[in-house]
């Protein structure tokens, strides 16, 4: 049987070197591998090549990593909830590769299937396609590196010509998600709003490594509810049910309204 548990969080992030690309799975606060995240930091891993939805907040997430200056750069489409993020940017400590967010979430997933490559609307007659968006500020302020053109072609859809720009798909070292529940061969089932980036994250990763609430034996989940299929997933380490869940805003209703 391919087992692909692993005993401790720290021993499956073990081999991720300075200097290497991940994949990092969370949407805001949601489905956060916060034990992956901080068994890397423990081990003391820097000049990270980041892929992720957003950085966590200042003390969460991501945002832990962020804080001790371990990410070198970060791909992301949304960076509104972290003040350190915010001044490592301006002040030329960071780069940053701001990518729309339906465009981040195929890119991921075009690296896990293979592709290449793609052409998308999104972006077209904006910077994304004719380049210019700040990547990385020097320390006068000034644009040290920013992003490049990028092709845009012309293709009949519905009987119309439309622009689409070329996005190139993304793959990374490793990625680091986290699941509801998954087994032992590493099929994975997330909950809710945990969907919405860990899957994608885990596909471009080359090695993908899956934190689970619960783990089960092969056979004991729902072959129809299994939303990412082991062939995927490297390495699962089971963290427990009681694992710490931040909520990045709350809100609520006033009582009767």
């Amino acid at each position: 049987m391919i087992d692909k548990n692993w005993a401790t969080a720290a021993e499956a992030v073990a081999d991720i070197l300075d200097g290497a690309s991940i994949a990092v799975g969370g949407f805001g606060l949601s489905g956060n591998p916060i034990a992956l995240i901080e068994a890397l930091l423990a081990q003391g891993t820097k000049e990270l090549s980041v892929v992720s939805n957003n950085c966590g907040v200042d003390d969460w997430g991501l945002g832990v990593l962020l804080a001790a200056r371990r990410i070198r750069k970060m791909t992301s489409s949304y960076v509104g909830e972290n003040r350190e993020f915010e001044r490592q940017f301006l002040s030329g400590e960071l780069e940053l590769e701001l990518t729309p967010q339906g465009t981040l979430a195929e890119k991921l997933r075009a690296g896990g299937s293979g592709i290449a490559a793609f052409y998308t609307q999104t972006g077209v007659g904006t910077q994304v396609a004719e380049g210019g968006l700040p990547r990385l500020y020097a320390s006068d302020g000034s644009i040290a590196v920013a992003s490049p053109v990028k092709d845009v072609r012309t293709f009949e859809i519905d009987g119309a010509p439309r622009e689409f720009v070329l996005e190139e798909a993304i793959r990374t070292d490793f990625s680091l998600v986290h699941a509801a529940a998954g087994d032992r061969h590493g099929n994975l089932v997330f909950n809710k709003a945990a969907r919405n980036f860990n899957p994608l994250a885990a596909m471009a990763g080359r090695v993908c490594i899956a934190q689970v609430e619960r783990l089960v034996e092969p056979g004991e989940l729902d072959p129809d509810r299994i939303h990412l299929p082991g062939v995927y997933v490297h390495r699962v380490v089971e963290v427990g049910t009681d694992i710490p869940k931040r909520i990045e805003r709350r809100t609520v209703a006033a009582e009767g309204a």
